[in-house]
């Protein structure tokens, strides 16, 4: 039986918030990308999206290995991937393909090596924008490249990769449902200190993360992905192995209407406590559907940032307590508490803050991850 051990929610093909490859895509390249797995097995295989595109994507080679430094992969280590025996495939439009799966012994917490080979044009490519994990592309077919010499240009964006399974057997999985901070903005890049690497080490259980930066409870974005109240099914149900759901949700939805520095944030609707906590509960309801348990998390601490203000402050505050205390939630993990800054309890406690007053760094995220953990 298959456990999903890395998930990345896919996007639509945008600037996003650092510059990408996902509106030119890829021809006659091959890309490297590395993901750090939270369960092992002696088989992985992996799924490739393109929920986003109108046309096939064709993929004219692909394997899988042990990450070594930067592009390198460990030598002897590529196994090919195939797709129903086939060595290349077509990821259809607004579809998904699934890899056969292929021999690779991992271990929960390594990182591995997925390499994707386009000999035709992509077009705009289904990504995840924000990967805080560097991507490799070269020119011509690399499949064998094992010193990563090859791959000379970076990007730190995810494109069609969006889940590697593993032969675990694991039906104990979690999985982190929300925004940047699920996403992991603030946390250093390429170390794996998300809060949800943190959840896994701490845990021993499959992690996913399920985060998009700047995504909406309630509306769609055309940066920051579909309303998680329609992406919960994709993104999280879909996948094998999960037991548990941890929500973190709608500081978005508040904050983007107090601030106008930001283009793609219009038209920022002024959303009221009362509409999230509904959402909060639909986002309840889909999860038990499936069985899983659902742990609630209270919107952190943002004061001084640029979402913070009158209206921001008040609806955050009432929706915090409808989740400590309206019984909704099967638990909750107070993180507003436990990041506020005892001083000023509206802002971050500087030891947790990433800089923007919105965000935590590496320590913030490992203490979410021990906050939870005790819950599970």
């Amino acid at each position: 039986m298959f456990t999903t051990a890395w998930t990345a929610s896919p996007q639509l093909p945008s600037e996003g918030f650092t510059p990408n490859w996902s509106r030119e895509g890829f021809w006659r390249q091959s890309l490297r990308q590395t993901v750090r797995l939270s369960a092992g097995g002696g088989r992985v295989r992996v799924r490739l999206s393109h929920a986003y595109g109108t046309s096939p994507v064709r993929i004219a080679g692909a394997t899988v290995a042990r990450a070594a430094a930067g592009a390198a992969v460990e030598a002897g280590s590529p196994v090919r991937l195939t797709f129903r025996g086939a060595a290349e495939a077509e990821i259809p439009a607004r579809g998904q393909l699934v890899s056969d799966a292929a021999r690779l012994a991992v271990t929960a917490g390594e990182r591995i090596a997925v390499t994707l080979h386009f000999d035709a044009a992509t077009g705009p490519a289904t990504f995840h924008a924000q990967a805080f994990t560097t991507a490799y592309r070269g020119a011509g077919e690399l499949l064998a490249d094992t010193g990563g010499a090859g791959f000379g240009e970076t990007s730190e964006s995810w494109y069609f990769l969006t889940a590697v399974e593993t032969d675990a057997g694991r039906t104990d999985g979690i999985a982190l449902f929300g925004d940047s901070i699920t996403d992991g903005f603030g946390s250093t890049p390429d170390t794996d200190r998300r809060w949800s690497d943190a959840l896994a080490d701490r845990t021993g259980r499959p992690v996913l993360n399920a985060g998009i930066g700047g995504n909406l409870l309630l509306n769609d974005s055309a940066w920051y992905g579909e309303k998680a109240v329609h992406r919960l099914g994709r993104d999280v149900l879909a996948h094998p192995g999960l037991d548990t759901l941890v929500v973190l949700l709608g500081l978005n939805d508040l904050g983007f209407s107090e601030t106008d520095e930001q283009p793609t944030y219009k038209p920022a609707p002024v959303v009221e406590a009362g509409e999230l906590i509904d959402g909060h509960r639909e986002l309840i309801r889909q999860a038990r559907g499936r069985g899983l348990r659902v742990i609630g998390a209270t919107l952190l601490p943002f004061g001084g940032s640029d979402h913070w203000g009158e209206h921001a402050a008040k609806a955050a505050h009432e929706l915090n307590e409808w989740i400590r205390c309206a019984g909704a939630y099967d638990a909750v993990a107070d993180l507003n508490r436990l990041l506020a800054d005892p001083e000023d309890p509206d802002r971050l406690l500087p030891a947790y803050d990433f800089g923007d007053h919105l965000h935590p760094n590496d320590a913030g995220y490992a203490a979410m991850a021990e906050a939870v953990a005790e819950l599970l």
